[in-house]
Parts: C-alpha cells; sequence; structure tokens
C-alpha cells in the first residue's frame, strides 16, 4: 500500500467521522472500518471539464479539516447559489445548530485550483441559509444564497445559469440526463485541481428514497429532492462536489437551466445516488431573497393592489 500522508491521513479520518456525525458516537472499531471503506472506494473519475461560466467556487480552506472547498453556481451579476452545508466548517445538525455560517471567498471563471492564486474572488456582502435548513436532518433545506458585494462583469468566461421556468421540473429533459462540474474527490484521494464533469442519469425519487431508507445517516429523500446515478463506468459525486449545479436541458424548448444544487455527495463509489435539492421547489423563496423582500413586502404589495382596484370608479 502506498504512504499517505499525515495530513491525508487526518482528512480521511475527518471525513470518515463526518460520515457518521450527528448521528451517534462511533466506536474505535467502527472508524477504523470507515476509515478503510473510504481508503478503498472508487472515487468519482469525471472528465476534464469545458469553461464551465456558471460554475463557482466557495471557499473556506485549503484545508478540508478547516473546511475546504465546494461547489456554487451564479445565477444573477450578484447572487450565487450553493448547498447551506458548505458554509460550515462541521456539516453535521449538532455541529452548526446555533452557529453563524462563515462568510466564504467566491471564485468565479476559474477552471483551474491554481487559478485561485491569480484572483482576488469576489467579495461577499452576506450568505442566506433557507429558513429550514436542517431542520430536521442534515440534509432538509441544504440551499443557501450568497451575495456579491459587487456585480460580475458579464462575459465569455462568467455567465449566470439560468433557474428553472414555469413548467420546467425534469419531465422534459434531454436524454433523461444532465451534467455537473466540481472540485470533488478523485481517485487520487484528494480533491482535483482541474475542474472536472460528469453526465449523469437521472434516477428514479421511488428508487433512490427506498434505498436511503436502508441507509443510517443518509437523507430522507422528500419531494422537494431528486436523485441521480452513476455513469455506466460506476463514475459519481463525491466529497467537495456539493453546491453544483446540476444542468439539464429542456427537451422541448431547448433551454438549457440549473435544475437542482448537489447536497448529499457522499455517494461516491459506495453509494449509487446523488441527491440535489430541487431548485424549481425553492424558486419562491430564492425569488424573495433576491428581491430583498422584508416580513412586510407581501403585505405591502397586496394592499397596494387593493387600493388600487378599489377606487376604479
Amino acid at each position: 500500500m502506498k504512504k499517505i500522508s499525515i495530513q491525508l491521513f487526518l482528512a480521511l479520518g475527518l471525513l470518515a467521522v463526518w460520515d457518521c456525525q450527528a448521528e451517534g458516537k462511533m466506536t474505535a472499531s467502527e472508524s477504523a472500518s470507515r476509515l478503510a471503506s473510504l481508503r478503498s472506494r472508487r472515487m468519482v473519475g469525471g472528465n476534464l471539464a469545458p469553461h464551465v461560466p456558471w460554475q463557482a467556487m466557495v471557499y473556506l480552506s485549503d484545508s478540508v479539516l478547516d473546511g475546504g472547498y465546494a461547489g456554487g453556481a451564479l445565477i444573477s451579476d450578484r447572487w450565487v447559489l450553493t448547498a447551506g452545508r458548505n458554509l460550515f466548517v462541521r456539516k453535521s445538525r449538532l455541529d452548526i445548530e446555533g452557529k453563524q455560517p462563515v462568510i466564504p471567498k467566491v471564485y468565479l471563471g476559474i477552471s483551474q485550483k491554481v487559478d485561485i492564486d491569480k484572483s482576488k474572488g469576489f467579495a461577499v456582502e452576506k450568505v442566506v441559509l433557507h429558513p429550514g435548513f436542517q431542520n430536521r436532518s442534515d440534509w432538509d433545506n441544504d440551499i443557501a444564497l450568497i451575495k456579491l458585494k459587487d456585480p460580475v462583469v458579464v462575459s465569455e468566461k462568467v455567465t449566470p445559469i439560468p433557474l428553472p421556468e414555469r413548467g420546467q421540473d425534469l419531465d422534459n429533459t434531454v436524454g433523461g440526463s444532465g451534467v455537473i462540474a466540481g472540485w470533488g474527490w478523485g481517485v487520487h484521494l484528494s480533491p482535483a485541481t482541474s475542474l472536472k464533469h460528469l453526465v449523469l442519469p437521472l434516477a428514479g425519487h421511488s428508487e433512490c428514497k427506498a434505498e436511503y431508507e436502508r441507509i443510517p445517516f443518509t437523507p430522507a429523500v422528500d419531494d422537494n429532492m431528486f436523485c441521480t446515478g452513476p455513469t455506466k463506468f460506476d463514475q459519481n459525486v463525491c466529497f467537495g462536489d456539493a453546491g453544483g449545479a446540476l444542468v439539464v436541458t429542456d427537451n422541448q424548448t431547448g433551454d438549457v437551466y440549473a435544475a437542482g444544487i448537489l447536497s448529499y455527495d457522499k455517494s461516491c463509489g459506495r453509494y449509487k445516488y446523488g441527491v440535489y435539492m430541487k431548485i424549481s421547489s425553492y424558486l419562491p423563496w430564492i425569488h424573495s431573497v433576491i428581491r430583498g423582500d422584508t416580513e412586510q413586502s407581501s403585505a405591502l404589495r397586496s394592499a397596494a393592489v387593493a387600493k388600487m382596484y378599489s377606487w376604479q370608479p
């Protein structure tokens, strides 16, 4: 067996703990067994990605021990959509409860990890977690918005990905598949240095839900989620891919849009399904945040319209 560096060994150990955190304490033998499984499983392979202009890197640290870095999707000139868990060093509901999210660095327009050394990145004004984030389990409503301090200049290198429109809910997807890019873990048990992508088949909701009902400490797949399976070569999403957008093409219109944000990225070569937050289920919340709504906004709008109707002759 090849020697593993102390830092990588510690990172693997922490990932083994994360795989079971908030679900009870592990015994020493259970932890060792989980670590061995992490070492031996086949991680996502993936193919080198072309330039992906909506891809964001949500960066807390180079080290997974300090939060690492993950994916996100630019959805306008000021907003990035990602997984809520990406904004915390420790990811479990038990560890996160009562804590504020970390303000990340955001990098756009890059395809190589080394590119962050040449870029100042984009300063973040605020992050907004979904109000139902982790209300029952680690993966409930695992979605967040990041507002950039300044608008990006839209170009060939940096371009937002559209959100679903009315009626676009995976039913008319070309080939029953989608594409996702990320810097997640690869065959060398370390985050990829180059952006990779996979074309993944959409999976049946009932099959995915039934599968994870049998496996402890995995998502309770609800109607706000959907799943993908592995490629025919058993490539799959893995640690560090969370927050990336699964992008699909509408079979009828040809429109390309982001259908989901990856939440459960631990499938790797061990489990079959990646689990995503279904963006169409979260559109009212996303739009309300981007508009800057307050608690009074809905009532103010309704009152104004009611008055205008009442003043009609």
